[in-house]
């Protein structure tokens, strides 16, 4: 049995147990409800204090009209046991059924999610940008470590445990399964859709009998699904825009990006030969920017930097075998992923080298000390 079977056997294992010993509640009487936290096609959260311990927590309701028992045991247990890193929003051991709902308990983004910070057309500030995917990184890391992928990483789903994401949750897993497993491919109309459920959309459009008819698309659930979603988001929160609305040949914003990532494919052996290391990484760097310089990116893409536009190239890979990891996000936090803080960098860089040929061509620190202290003898 590989681990990734196990991962799953495991998970079903849990949510057997756990189906046995769900109890009926009534909510009022367990739980103080003080305001909705969020809502969607899932159902709802709400703000909540415990009555007996007096802690804040956040209900999430599924209505059981829509929900079946076992995609709402699944989510509660791999919440529950899976999501230990401190960027993944665990559950916290409460869950019950009412007449119209299923329920568990979680713990609380107070600040809101992602999206309700990041502005239109101007993203957030490139240190907030950087503080936010380098916590993404390690959680999504984690999550895949234990065999499981999210597959709905967007910023709705990113939830905020202060103003300034110092500190951000990745929640809701509705949607994640073991790695290795066979999901039917749906295409929904997003750009956080990866390339490779192209075909369904194909499918759907060109098919004109009833939905129960059409032929079934399988996929298997990879890892590479959540490093295309959290290469659309770094863009995101970059820029305040989407890359492209969907990523489809159909779509002008995605068949520039195509046209434009196949004619770099030729330069990649060279960079990854590069290591991010001392005197190599200048040289890297260097051979980054002249790469942007000779071809340079599709216009949607204006303002970020040579070192953005690599990291972009691992994370949004339209062949998914060759998709950069997660963890790779690492390497790239540091430099500079705007062209104007390059600029800024570089600005600053040159003030302090002309101060100190200034300092050297008057003879030196130790003598400019020296004759200060003679004068003031």
């Amino acid at each position: 049995m590989t681990s990734e079977d196990s991962a799953a056997q495991e998970l079903d294992e849990r949510c057997f147990l756990s189906a046995q010993s769900m109890p009926n509640l009534k909510v009022s009487e367990h739980f103080q409800v003080l305001k909705l936290l969020g809502e969607g096609s899932y159902g709802k959260v709400m703000l909540a204090v415990h009555r007996k311990r007096g802690t804040p927590m956040a209900l999430k309701f599924f209505p059981r009209q829509s929900t079946s028992l076992t995609s709402f045991l699944r989510e509660y247990n791999l919440s529950l046991s899976y999501c230990t890193h401190p960027s993944l929003t665990r559950a916290l051991g409460i869950f019950f059924s009412t007449p119209t709902y299923y329920v568990f308990a979680q713990q609380a983004g107070l600040y809101g999610d992602l999206y309700d910070v990041i502005v239109s057309e101007v993203g957030v500030d490139e240190e907030c940008v950087q503080r936010v995917m380098s916590q993404l990184s390690g959680a999504v890391t984690h999550l895949h470590s234990l065999g499981f992928v999210h597959r709905d990483i967007k910023p709705e789903n990113i939830f905020l445990c202060d103003s300034s994401c110092r500190w951000v949750k990745l929640g809701d897993f509705g949607l994640s399964r073991a790695i290795g497993s066979t999901v039917r491919a749906v295409w929904y109309d997003s750009p956080f859709c990866t390339p490779e459920v192209e075909p369904a959309k194909e499918a759907q459009t060109e098919w004109d009998g009833t939905e129960e008819e059409m032929e079934e698309i399988w996929i298997t659930v990879e890892p590479c699904i959540d490093s295309w979603a959290l290469g659309v988001l770094v863009y995101c929160l970059l820029t305040g825009c989407f890359p492209w609305e969907q990523s489809t040949h159909d779509d002008r914003g995605y068949r520039r990006y195509k046209e434009w990532f196949d004619s770099e494919v030729e330069k990649e052996e060279k960079m990854r030969h590069c290591e991010w290391r001392g005197e190599e990484e200048r040289d890297c760097y260097t051979i980054m920017k002249e790469n942007q310089r000779n071809n340079p990116p599709p216009s949607q893409f204006e303002g970020l930097s040579p070192l953005a536009m690599t990291l972009l190239k691992e994370l949004l890979h339209p062949e998914p075998k060759h998709r950069g990891s997660p963890e790779e996000i690492l390497s790239y936090l540091g430099g500079p992923w705007l062209t104007e803080t390059e600029v800024e960098e570089n600005r600053k860089a040159e003030e302090a080298e002309k101060e100190a040929r200034k300092i050297r061509e008057e003879g030196g620190v130790e003598e400019e000390l020296a004759r200060e202290g003679k004068g003031e003898r």
